[in-house]
């Protein structure tokens, strides 16, 4: 991943410390959860809320993306100094649900990026977004960092693994209406 560039560096608290986490009606719970701020954030010309997909958007295969993260910079290796991002193609459920890639690990509302051996998210990047333009050129978060390889970052046929956000958007909406 390389760096982005650089930008002000503005930390908020969240009011509590409790993740407002998804758990389904029979008690399983899926890598996504929302904070609340512990105070308001104006918004400026670098400072916007975050864009979601529409509901059940699936991406497309190839689809260029952006992973964002402080994660380590390579398997075993040092975490970085400033924010990272690398550019990651899309890889359809039908690929990624091979059983030479994740097989049956890989679910439905989850989104697989990368695997080209070359990037990919990396340990410490987990909750991160993976970020990608619609058709009008606006961002949207379509992903979370979820897992990748046990083996090690990068690895080929391994793509990095995202909760896939437009499978959860009506649960972020009644979240945010009730907090």
């Amino acid at each position: 991943m390389t760096s982005p560039s650089s930008a002000t560096l503005i930390i908020w608290a969240p009011s509590d410390p409790t993740l407002l986490s998804y758990i389904d009606n029979m008690g399983t719970k899926f890598d996504i959860s929302l904070l609340k701020l512990s105070e308001s954030v104006e918004y400026s010309d670098t400072i916007q809320p975050a864009c979601l997909p529409p509901a059940g958007l699936i991406l497309s295969h190839n689809t260029a993306c952006y992973v964002t993260g402080w994660g380590n910079l390579q398997t075993n290796g040092p975490s970085p100094d400033q924010l990272q991002q690398g550019l990651l193609l899309v890889v359809d459920h039908a690929t990624c649900s091979q059983s030479d890639w994740w097989g049956k690990t890989v679910k439905t509302n989850m989104i697989c990026a990368g695997g080209d051996g070359i990037i990919s998210s990396c340990y410490g990047d987990s909750g991160g977004p993976l970020n990608c333009r619609n058709s009008n050129g606006a961002w949207e978060v379509h992903g979370v960092v979820s897992f990748g390889s046990s083996l090690g970052c990068n690895y080929y046929k391994k793509p990095s693994v995202f909760t896939r956000v437009s499978d959860f958007n009506s649960w972020i909406s009644k979240t945010i209406a009730s907090n």
